[in-house]
């Protein structure tokens, strides 16, 4: 007998029906003999809806209670979903993140988990019930209630399948699976039977919604057998795996794109030792995350550095440089947010030349003008305007899988 953990994204217990057709898929599992620990994310839009709410109320509520009222909705999955599967004549338990034992530390709104305690977990499976627990929470070493941040649910299931030891972790979502480009954008994307860690993260890290970045790293560290897969298709999924077949043969396995980026050129800089030091550890220390870099060449003993950061950052990356001005010694700030990051990426581009020349002959040929790139031994990244970002990833594609 296995254990498999489930997870189940919001689109997937959105409304009533699809809370039973979630319980069913748990229980089907359940029946075939696995013990099974299943975690719920809100209910479709009940986080931004909770969101609203608090903004509506108080618009500079603090981290805490933010906490407090956002892990509500996955709470209320839990329950309603355990409810279901109660009325289907099955044993059920739901338990909140405290509940639980999932301890974090106490960054509110942004927590990483510390520990998790399973020994409630396993006293409820050892009792031969389903287990639900609320994703994207935990609780601090003071007793508060405390919420993982953005992919919190991915992070609670891989966590929770790493310190269980399970056979399977699976994450359910509105898509089949991983795909070569996002199926909404690009009618010829094609589903992934397998992907490496190393690719998923960089494709989550990139823009690709599937997984989150955070929950790719961890299954990778603890070796998590992941498959992403659907709860409305009932089709095998995408692998998350080590190492997949025919790795060489596919020189790229997926195209990203990353709207949530600004642009920032810092400009005027001396030209001597120090100064990116200067501007990057201002920035680090305002916790700040920085992509793409690219410094100009000198030109009268001055030059520019222009890097991307996300667009939640770009106002406090401003006000952290400006704070700072005579201190880093630049003239002047530009700003542009109406850019966005296209991504190719694949373990195969290390044994195949020529990779991102193709990726740049596509672009030229749509007429996207490219502002910056960034490379990796499996990825690289340029930095188009917005407004082209949609034919640019069509084109990559249609370059790479056409």
């Amino acid at each position: 007998m296995g254990l498999i953990v489930q997870k189940f994204g919001g689109s997937s217990v959105a409304t009533p029906d699809r809370i039973r057709n979630v319980a069913r898929i748990i229980t089907d599992t359940y029946q075939k003999g696995s013990q099974v620990v299943v975690i719920l994310s809100a209910m479709g839009d009940t986080t931004d809806d909770l969101i609203a709410l608090a903004n509506e109320i108080n618009p500079n509520g603090s981290r805490r209670e933010m906490d407090m009222l956002l892990s509500t909705g996955e709470q209320v999955s839990v329950a309603l979903c355990a409810m279901c599967i109660e009325g289907m004549g099955f044993p059920v338990v739901s338990l909140t993140g405290w509940q639980a034992g999932m301890e974090t530390n106490s960054s509110y709104g942004s927590a990483r988990i510390k520990r998790l305690d399973k020994d409630r977990i396993e006293r409820e499976l050892d009792q031969r019930r389903i287990v639900l627990l609320a994703g994207f929470q935990g609780v601090n070493s003071f007793g508060d209630i405390t919420t993982l941040g953005r992919g919190g649910s991915d992070t609670s299931a891989v966590a929770v399948a790493a310190t269980l030891h399970a056979d399977l972790c699976q994450i359910y979502t509105d898509v089949d699976g991983v795909y070569t480009a996002d199926p909404r954008m690009v009618k010829e994307a094609r589903k992934l039977d397998e992907i490496t860690f190393d690719e998923m993260l960089e494709l989550a890290s990139l823009g690709a919604q599937v997984l989150h970045n955070r929950s790719v790293e961890m299954a990778k560290r603890y070796n998590v057998h992941l498959e992403v897969l659907s709860s409305f298709s009932g089709k095998p999924g995408t692998k998350v795996k080590e190492v997949v077949k025919n790795v060489e043969k596919m020189m790229v396995s997926g195209v990203a794109l990353d709207p949530n980026v600004a642009r920032i050129a810092v400009l005027g800089l001396d030209d001597c030792p120090g100064v990116a030091f200067r501007i990057f550890s201002q920035l680090a220390k305002a916790g700040v995350n920085v992509d793409i870099i690219l410094q100009s060449t000198s030109r009268d003993n001055k030059k520019d550095i222009s890097f991307t950061v996300e667009k939640v950052d770009r106002d406090k990356s401003v006000q952290v440089l400006e704070e700072n001005r005579e201190r880093i010694g630049f003239s002047s700030l530009e700003v542009d947010d109406s850019v966005a990051k296209v991504s190719i990426v694949g373990a195969g581009m290390q044994h195949n030349p020529g990779v991102a020349a193709r990726m740049f002959e596509a672009l030229s040929n749509s007429q996207v003008n490219i502002h910056m790139i960034s490379t990796s031994e499996i990825k690289v990244s340029v930095l188009i305007d917005a407004c082209n970002a949609e034919r640019a990833v069509q084109a990559i594609h249609d370059k790479f899988f056409g």
